[in-house]
């Protein structure tokens, strides 16, 4: 964990992503990496400069139409003190049974993000905090470049006019090896993902081609962050 606080800890200052005051809504899907970033968070509240608060935030799709089972991430959050909510959906109904989306990714992202929005705010936050790491921005850069024929990425920090609020992502710094190790460490309640698009999405595909390329060209994936800072893409180069 602490390897991960301190890459965390780099991007949070170079990004200037948290400030005085902020209450800091932490998308909780279950998964490693949002578990690990809202432990990480609330460990750093010790000794980081700046004063914050961090509450976690839950979108339960209720995929197969049954409520989803975060008892054991309660458990946990509770011990460490940090507030938790869960807001139950009709997601999964929505999208893979009203709609039957043949690529239901897309759509469902956009509503998450939506619902995890007036979430955050229903609470008094004025930030959210993602778990994307390191691979997941090399893998974004090389989806929209060969899907959607445009070099660009997610940005660190970005603010929601319409909702008044700040997205920050602290972990950019972070290969995905790194968080696996914190929540492996940190023995963290990951909540397997029911999701019937889950392993076989285009970000997926990503990872293993990502994978592959390493092999032939070491440091890939770090290269790809360099380009993104290099070329102050999305803000990526403050």
């Amino acid at each position: 964990m602490q390897k991960l606080m301190s890459q965390m800890r780099s991007a949070m200052e170079k990004y200037n992503m948290i400030s005085d005051g902020d209450k800091i809504a932490v998308g909780v899907s279950g998964g490693k990496d949002s578990l690990a970033l809202i432990i990480a968070l609330n460990e750093m509240r010790r000794f980081f400069p700046k004063k914050y608060e961090v509450v976690g935030l839950t979108i339960d799709p209720c995929f197969n139409n049954e409520q989803g089972d975060y008892s054991k991430i309660e458990e946990l959050l509770n011990s460490q003190g940090i507030e938790y909510h869960i807001k139950r959906t009709e997601l999964y109904k929505i999208i893979f049974q009203d709609r039957m989306e043949s690529n239901p990714c897309s759509l469902c992202a956009r509503m998450r993000r939506g619902l995890l929005h007036d979430f955050a705010k229903e609470y008094g936050c004025n930030k959210i905090a993602l778990g994307h790491h390191l691979d997941d921005a090399a893998q974004t850069l090389l989806m929209n470049l060969f899907n959607g024929a445009r070099i660009s990425c997610f940005s660190p920090i970005s603010y929601l006019s319409r909702k008044d609020l700040y997205m920050i992502r602290p972990m950019i710094f972070a290969y995905e090896k790194d968080v696996e190790r914190a929540a492996r460490n940190f023995d963290l309640p990951v909540v397997k993902s029911k999701c019937p698009a889950d392993g076989v999405t285009e970000r997926e595909n990503m990872k293993n081609l990502l994978r592959e390329l390493e092999h032939t060209y070491p440091k890939l994936r770090e290269k790809i962050i360099k380009a993104l800072q290099t070329g102050d893409i999305d803000g990526w180069g403050v």
